[in-house]
């Protein structure tokens, strides 16, 4: 790694008074640096060169501002380097403002950046604090749902944001106020086939908001009627009878012959998690049966191969088919899925660690480093 003269003389070259392509050079360099956790361990310790970084995100060279911004998504990716960029750089503030304009270029690289550093819990509540203090989760979502906001950008990372920010309470109190109409907003992206990210992420902020079964008969009501969004992603062509589909929600009956399931296992595990959460109270149970969810899963227990997805499937369909709970003990799915939803979320941070490496020593082989 470098020594301390070396990094000196990189951050000399990172002012917006030197030469273009020396900049071009060196913001290359440091970008290969950052696909790597050496690299990362090393620049952690320069956070004289990440403010560099951050600052020429303004350059007017769009080369030089994209080698920053795909250098800050990398660092983002490193929870030990969340403390320099939230606190000593301040760039939630920056960014967030960015997004709002509908010219940007950058703005999908923003959202990755902001998705990366909300994945943990003591960040994602900076994050949220400085977001309602200035632009507001509501704008987010509005931004998320105008696809035309800004021709530049496709903002599906902003999905994944939105399932962060939900793993707090204050978040998911917001998106689920009866006089806003926040959440409704999402329903459709379930089976958006554009972006496995967006719909991923949609799933995902679906699932967080069902943790609080207080809401659940409200989320099962005519007036805002969850559950086919949820049921529609994992129901197939197979034939129902004449009464299990009368029984079934509109948009659920009579599925044409070449109807497909989501094709991704994890958001599949997903959307069957947001369905034991909604069975966590006996109205949700009720409003189940009621709308005949038993004949879809019972066919998707069948088509499914993914293991994992299998045992959330049987948890569900165990719910459905069983006995009464106890009195007292009606909440019991409920606390068994915090505490999965907890080793879910480590598993997927092991994953999105290593898919940042791999993509980091690709894009190391790929730059033009400099020595």
């Amino acid at each position: 790694m470098l020594s301390d003269f070396e990094a000196a003389e990189l951050l000399s070259f990172l002012t917006p008074e030197a030469r273009p392509d020396v900049k071009g050079h060196t913001t290359s360099y440091i970008l290969g640096l950052s696909g790597n956790r050496d690299g990362c361990r090393f620049l952690r310790t320069k956070p004289d060169i990440i403010t560099a970084l951050f600052a020429l995100t303004s350059d007017p060279s769009i080369a030089i501002a994209k080698d920053c911004y795909f250098t800050l998504i990398n660092l983002s990716a490193d929870e030990t380097l969340h403390q320099v960029l939230l606190t000593d750089i301040k760039v939630i503030q920056v960014m967030l403002k960015k997004v709002l304009d509908p010219e940007f270029v950058f703005s999908d690289q923003i959202c990755s950046i902001l998705s990366n550093l909300t994945r943990h819990l003591k960040t994602c509540k900076i994050m949220f604090k400085v977001l309602q203090e200035d632009v507001g989760v509501a704008k987010l979502v509005e931004i998320f749902c105008a696809e035309s906001f800004n021709k530049k950008a496709k903002f599906h990372h902003l999905g994944p944001l939105l399932s962060n920010l939900t793993q707090l309470p204050e978040a998911r109190s917001f998106m689920m106020d009866k006089d806003r109409c926040v959440i409704q907003r999402l329903f459709s992206y379930t089976q958006y086939q554009a972006s496995v990210v967006r719909r991923g992420g949609v799933v995902g902020t679906l699932r967080n908001c069902c943790f609080d079964h207080a809401h659940h008969e409200w989320l099962l009501s005519d007036d805002v009627d969850i559950l086919p969004f949820l049921m529609l992603p994992l129901a197939g062509p197979e034939e129902l009878t004449e009464k299990e589909n009368e029984g079934l929600p509109v948009d659920l009956q009579y599925l044409p012959e070449d109807k497909k399931r989501e094709e991704d296992p994890d958001i599949r595990k997903m959307l069957l998690e947001t369905l034991l959460l909604l069975t966590a109270t006996k109205a949700g149970r009720d409003i189940f049966e009621k709308k005949s969810v038993y004949p879809i899963m019972r066919e998707f227990h069948k088509w499914e191969t993914d293991v994992h997805v299998t045992a959330a499937c049987e948890k569900l369909v165990e719910v459905l088919i069983g006995d009464e709970p106890e009195p007292g003990m009606e909440n019991l799915e409920q606390e068994e899925l915090e505490k999965e939803q907890e080793r879910m979320k480590q598993e997927e941070e092991e994953e999105k660690k290593k898919r940042s490496d791999t993509e980091g020593a690709e894009k190391e082989q790929e730059a033009g480093l400099i020595r």
